[in-house]
């Protein structure tokens, strides 16, 4: 009997211990990414300016005129790599909230697509593991359809950074790399657009579901040069990671905001998550809540070379009700109340 109480005693000791492990594994692997997110390009640049001032130079010299020779690749689809999409490290990063990718649609893959993301949140943490990586299982959910995630242009400027970004399948959200994609790529693939942008990011924070769609027409206008179905999606928990200091229209901090957003292409946050050590502490680490994007059913679209306003607003108007049905069918499913309503800004 004493046997066996000692064994059942190590047991449950060495489980502990696993799923301790496990955790701690979680954390790191949310804290590289968030790390890549905020200093990793300004990092490596920093380090080649450095290399280039010592005996090593050479080494930079040699990266320099290799990012000379392959600065057009990341609008040209960019160089991705399933090795690097299916590391170990995103299975972890995606257990941490958890995230989850919910297909409600088959897609075929005689058709291109244009997917709608919303809400941005503070980072797209579900945009970045559901689509940059096979943590998900995206590839086996969309057989055929390879997955585009679409950032700011300025990020494949950085070295180091923007071949770490094609790895995973990112691309410039501008419009030569887009019109590559979808004319001259063949057929299959699928640009995630992070529709409300910058501007959606000031205004995110826990309980909240707004999306800024109301003035964003230009990717449906991409869709009709290119005749690529739109796709909305809708990531409940997006919002609930990171609180953020919302400033109110009128003030400094909003007019600070806006001129970097404008001048810049991104808007400084000012948020905080938990610490890295305790969740009751502040830190850079999201808050460990669940996370679920839900992919829509495809609007078809026709291929117009010209579209005019008026069939652009109808799309888009479409597009609109389209993305207001998915929050509607799905948010009791994913914890909300029957009576939350999406903002529409």
């Amino acid at each position: 009997g004493t046997g066996s109480n000692i064994l059942s005693a190590l047991q449950d000791l060495f489980w502990l211990s696993k799923s301790k492990l496990e955790k701690q594994l979680q954390i790191i692997s949310v804290l590289q990414w968030v790390l890549t997110f905020l200093v990793m390009g300004i990092a490596c640049t920093l380090i080649l300016m450095y290399i280039l001032c010592t005996d090593c130079w050479a080494i930079a010299a040699l990266y320099l005129a290799w990012l000379v020779f392959d600065w057009n690749t990341p609008k040209k689809g960019g160089r991705r790599s399933q090795w690097v999409r299916n590391w170990a490290i995103w299975r972890y990063f995606r257990d941490y909230f958890p995230i989850r990718l919910v297909k409600t649609h088959n897609l075929l893959t005689t058709r291109n697509y244009i997917f709608g993301y919303h809400p941005h949140g503070i980072m797209g943490l579900g945009a970045f593991c559901n689509f940059s990586t096979e943590a998900t299982g995206v590839s086996q959910k969309f057989p055929g359809i390879r997955p585009y995630l679409a950032t700011l242009a300025g990020n494949f400027r950085m070295p180091i950074l923007r071949d770490y970004l094609m790895s995973g399948g990112i691309c410039p959200v501008n419009r030569d790399s887009i019109d590559y994609i979808l004319s001259k790529n063949g057929s299959g693939n699928a640009i995630i657009i992070v529709v409300g942008g910058a501007a959606e990011s000031l205004n995110c924070t826990p309980g909240k579901n707004s999306v800024t769609l109301k003035n964003r027409k230009g990717f449906v206008k991409l869709a009709l040069r290119h005749g690529a179905d739109l796709v909305p999606v809708y990531s409940f928990g997006e919002n609930e990671v990171y609180k953020q200091v919302i400033f109110e229209e009128g003030s400094w901090g909003r007019w600070v905001q806006k001129k970097f957003q404008k001048h810049i292409g991104f808007a400084p946050c000012i948020f905080h998550g938990r610490g890295l050590f305790s969740s009751n502490t502040w830190g850079l680490l999201p808050y460990s809540k669940p996370i679920t994007t839900v992919v829509g059913e495809p609007i078809t679209i026709p291929k117009i070379d010209n579209p005019s306003q008026k069939e652009v607003d109808f799309y888009h108007s479409m597009y609109v009700d389209s993305l207001i049905k998915l929050f509607d069918k799905y948010k009791s499913k994913f914890g909300l109340p029957d009576t939350e309503v999406l903002e529409v800004n």
